[in-house]
């Protein structure tokens, strides 16, 4: 039913009253309570107890909305201040800071998908949220959706309700997962490394990431001002207007000429810079991968660079070993560490080389032959780099350096075949999940047969299956460039 034009504008006006109060009452507060230096003070009494209290913000910036009223940004930055000083570690920091925003952003957006669309329906109109309104937001995250969670992570109002808004809005968490992942980890990065090199100069710091907030929501408005213009451009008529325009002009003729010339050229980058379906959502999940493998690859090789010896998790790890030796377990474990040696994973290699090479699947061919040449370049490499010695009195004799484990590079082999078929060879088989779930665990229990037969500390085992991951997903990336274009050549 409509309202009356009267009733409308009482509503409209006691929704302007009530979000100007809203602002007033954020300003007071922010004005009368010094919130940078209250946290500052209580991340320097907390000392390693920061951890928790950066996890926390992380985590509840969107999983509980606390980012409408406490900056996330501030945080993360104190977070990384007091590391700077010291008392914590960087890498740990924006690790624990990086799973717990993620988590935030699982939390909101499977809230929203559970209560958000009947919480919409219901309480929506009340704020101009209709059903037609519901159904742009529907339409709009299902062609937008990733860019806005990807940029949305450093607007905070925005960061606040996007994972809300992307469940309630019937977003399939595949496609949500990957541009969380990213930008969380970029976010996260970004505020805690400055906070880290800044550490003496916190305040300071603080200023710069609010104007750089400013700067990014310019640019943002920019390219919703961008977006609408391509949009008007779609249509033939008003493409073919401002092209007369721009032709009639002297100081804009040059750009007509230039867009004639390289038309086709555009025309790729318009349809493929965009992530979205297809293409886009393949390879920003491939970048979530390589991101997170290449984070802890290098976190954990600076870290036992500087330190070569046991980490706190490495002794936690071999006193569980410990606990579970026993004779016939140790047997099994030595036969099945063998699973991730080179001899095997390579001879598995030119099997399945030969096999994808007579079914013609040169981009998978490409995938595994790049891979496993990266990983072994990458263990060689990097176990002249680190040189960290191997854990005193091993139940199988290895000699050489430690970090990281050249088996559990290798056995990501096992991962990347398993998804292979599932999603490349054999994308309509059934039960995908145990499949898949088959050769992770393949890949899990050799790298746990190292740390069992302490011939590797579990950080090496990590870095091992990061280096794997990371090389696995770097060729995947660029074959799939590479193949779209093949598939849509620029000229």
């Amino acid at each position: 039913m409509k309202l009356p034009g009267s009733e409308r504008q009482r509503r409209w006006a006691l929704r302007g009253a009530a979000a100007l109060a809203a602002l007033a009452v954020y300003v007071a507060f922010t004005q009368l309570v010094d919130l940078e230096q209250v946290l500052e003070d209580v991340a320097n009494a907390l000392g390693a107890w920061t951890y928790l209290l950066v996890g926390f913000f992380a985590f509840a910036e969107t999983g509980a909305f606390v980012g409408l009223v406490a900056p996330g940004e501030t945080v993360m930055l104190l977070g990384g201040a007091v590391a700077g000083q010291g008392a914590t570690d960087v890498y740990l920091t924006i690790a624990i800071a990086w799973f717990a925003a993620c988590a935030g952003d699982t939390t909101s957006f499977f809230v929203g998908r559970r209560l958000g669309r009947e919480f919409l329906q219901r309480h929506g109109p009340r704020f101009g949220l209709g059903e037609e309104r519901l159904e742009r937001v529907d339409d709009f995250f299902a062609r937008h959706g990733g860019k806005t969670i990807f940029l949305g992570r450093f607007v905070g109002f925005v960061r606040a309700f996007a994972p809300f808004i992307a469940g309630s809005s019937g977003m399939r968490y595949r496609v949500f997962l990957p541009y969380s992942v990213l930008g969380c980890g970029l976010w996260v990065g970004t505020c805690v490394v400055l906070g880290y090199a800044f550490s003496r100069s916190i305040d300071t710091v603080i200023d710069y990431a609010g104007k750089g907030a400013l700067l990014l929501g310019v640019l943002i408005a920019a390219v919703v001002a961008a977006v609408a213009l391509h949009r008007h451009l779609r249509v033939a008529a008003n493409r073919r207007a401002a092209v007369r325009w721009l032709d009639s002009h002297a100081a804009s003729r040059w750009l007509v000429a230039l867009g004639r010339r390289y038309q086709r050229q555009l025309r790729f980058l318009e349809d493929r810079i965009t992530p979205g379906g297809g293409f886009g959502l393949e390879f920003t999940s491939l970048l979530a991968v390589l991101a997170v493998a290449l984070f802890v690859l290098v976190a954990y090789a600076v870290l036992v660079g500087r330190e070569p010896g046991p980490t706190p998790g490495d002794l936690t790890a071999i006193e569980v070993a410990a606990s579970l030796h026993a004779g016939w377990l140790t047997s099994f474990a030595k036969v099945f560490t063998e699973l991730g040696s080179g001899a095997v994973t390579w001879g598995l290699t030119v099997v399945c080389a030969a096999f994808l090479l007579a079914r013609r699947h040169w981009v998978e061919l490409g995938v595994l032959l790049a891979g496993m040449t990266l990983t072994s370049i990458g263990i060689h490499e990097l176990k002249l780099a680190v040189d960290r010695p191997r854990p005193e009195q091993p139940l199988q004799h290895y000699s050489g350096s430690s970090f990281p484990s050249g088996h559990a590079a290798h056995s990501v082999l096992y991962v990347w075949l398993a998804v292979t078929i599932v999603l490349r060879l054999r994308p309509g088989m059934a039960r995908k999940a145990a499949v898949v779930a088959a050769g992770i665990a393949l890949t899990v229990l050799v790298g746990l047969s190292r740390v069992y037969l302490n011939v590797h500390y579990l950080s090496d085992v990590s870095g091992g299956w990061a280096l794997g991951a990371a090389c696995f997903a770097l060729s995947a990336a660029v074959a799939l460039v590479i193949s779209q274009l093949r598939q849509n050549p620029l000229s």
